[in-house]
């Protein structure tokens, strides 16, 4: 016997009202939050998958034309068969193909949001603090031309020495220097717009899309263990010709007799996989605990670092008051040297004890 098979698309307006109804695709509701920068790798991204799920959909809920010829029994006439065949399994499967490919996608919307918060948490914490850091160098700078213009008028009235001006003049450099550091950090740094939402619910959102998505897969697996198909069409004698064509019908079913082991394997490869994803290197669920121990590492160092710097200020706050209220120019250079000092600490111990308060305030939030 030959036969020859292939897809046909019905064509009637009834056949077609019908396909719009039973399989037409659900849009996508977007929430406005998770439009981040990479909203357009995301778009793309299930443009693809949904554009490769419709045409495995239309192949598999497009019934089989079939043409050939066959000899059911030798010495019988030699018949010309056409008809169609379509299987119940294949119908199940093109609806599965398109919940796994919109699962698919939610999935990828989840993952690369999160991504996206863990890959850009440090860099948008120190941008932050750089720009506290700013500030604080406007405070002392402020502060400090204060200074200088005092010790001008005094140089000028001969009652301060120009050098005691030029020690206040290697701060400000020293302050000017800082700030175009500190601005040029900045700008270096990108940081893309960031979620609202903790950190720990989008790690959360994204291993639900996970498990959503394996039970799609999962499901659509288990449509292969079993078929109904149902065919039809007539069978025409061709020597001698026979003017009746006759036709034909046939219901076959078929059952995987390994479906229960089959099945057993597709329950353990989901809960494999979701053990996998909790500690592979890149995924999401890793990188969110590596973030956490980064963070904990840089508070511990700042805390330390505040610690030195609040001694160093302690020092200098009881030199001030031995130096009290200078009356001569000895002492006003050296209380001028003291207060440039202090100047400086400030900064830094506000950057510290900014940076320190912000980290506490982002785990607190997102841990």
């Amino acid at each position: 016997m030959f036969l020859l098979r292939w897809k046909f698309v019905m064509t009637s307006s009834l056949a077609m009202a019908s396909s719009l109804f039973l399989f037409s695709v659900p849009t996508f509701a977007v929430d406005p939050q998770a439009l981040t920068v990479n909203s357009t790798d995301q778009q793309a991204y299930c443009a693809y998958v949904m554009e490769q799920a419709e045409a495995q959909r239309d192949l598999l809920r497009t019934p089989d034309a079939i043409v050939g010829m066959t000899q059911p029994e030798t010495g019988l006439p030699l018949q010309v068969v056409a008809g169609a065949s379509v299987g119940l399994s294949a119908m199940k499967k093109a609806g599965l193909t398109m919940d796994a490919a919109r699962k698919n996608c939610e999935l990828y919307r989840a993952t690369t949001g999160a991504q996206q918060d863990i890959q850009y948490a440090v860099p948008s914490l120190e941008k932050e603090a750089l720009r506290n850091r700013l500030v604080l160098i406007e405070q002392a700078s402020k502060s400090l031309d204060a200074l200088m213009e005092k010790t001008s008028k005094m140089v000028e009235n001969q009652n301060a020495t120009r050098l005691m001006l030029f020690s206040l003049q290697t701060t400000k450099i020293k302050l000017d220097a800082d700030e175009a550091d500190t601005q040029s950090k900045i700008t270096a740094l990108y940081t893309p717009p960031l979620s609202d939402k903790p950190l720990k619910e989008l790690v959360a959102e994204k291993q639900k899309s996970e498990a959503d998505e394996q039970r799609a897969q999962d499901r659509l697996s288990r449509q292969n263990n079993w078929d109904v198909a149902l065919s039809v069409g007539v069978h025409q004698q061709v020597n001698p010709v026979d003017y009746g064509a006759q036709p034909y019908g046939a219901v076959s079913v078929s059952y995987n007799l390994a479906s229960r082991a089959i099945n057993k394997h597709l329950d353990r490869t989901a809960e494999a996989y979701d053990e996998w994803k909790k500690v592979q290197e890149g995924d999401v669920v890793r990188n969110m605990e590596i973030l956490r121990q980064q963070l904990v590492d840089t508070m511990s160092v700042q805390e330390s670092k505040l610690g030195s710097l609040q001694e160093e200020s302690k020092q200098i706050d009881r030199s001030l008051q031995l130096v009290g209220d200078p009356d001569t120019s000895a002492a006003f250079d050296f209380h001028n040297q003291l207060t440039a000092a202090r100047l400086l600490l400030e900064v830094e111990n506000g950057d510290a004890s900014f940076r320190i308060s912000r980290l506490r305030e982002y785990m607190a939030k997102n841990y």
